[in-house]
């Protein structure tokens, strides 16, 4: 009678061979874009704001509270640092995921204080920040360019 050696069974997870998960890549990969557009949408939050007191109103007597103007010029900057941290990652650039993920932590407590301005907007903005955070967090890709 012949032994034969047992079949080597799968590993338990699709991507426990080399570490690379495509919803991540990809993931990294989107969360590019959304900073981006959350960049330019924050640079035009802030021209607003800027531009006119009226537009935003408060929705009620809230702690954190500053003024439309102060709130717009908040918005322009960290919507310019987002629009360039976005575009670093989309090309690739290793600085820009760790940057990525300090800013849009940053920019998730900004939209928090941003409540009573545009709730809906806000509580958006903080979602999609959450998601762009576990993708760069997530993302375990070694093909990322160490420019600069």
């Amino acid at each position: 009678m012949a032994q034969t050696t047992p079949p080597s069974r799968a590993p338990n997870s699709r991507y426990a061979t080399d570490g690379h998960n495509p919803w991540a890549t990809s993931g990294a990969m989107f969360a590019g874009v959304l900073m981006l557009m959350e960049g330019v949408l924050g640079i035009l939050k802030g021209i607003v704001g800027i531009a006119d007191d009226d537009v935003y109103a408060s929705v009620g007597d809230y702690t954190f509270k500053f003024d439309a103007t102060a709130w717009g010029w908040i918005h322009l900057i960290v919507g310019i640092v987002l629009a360039i941290v976005g575009a670093g990652i989309l090309k690739g650039a290793a600085w820009a995921r760790g940057t990525g993920v300090v800013i849009v932590a940053l920019d998730v407590v900004l939209n928090f204080l941003w409540l009573p301005y545009t709730p809906l907007w806000a509580l958006i903005s903080i979602a999609i920040g959450i998601f762009i955070i576990w993708a760069l967090c997530t993302d375990t890709s070694s093909n990322r360019s160490t420019a600069t």
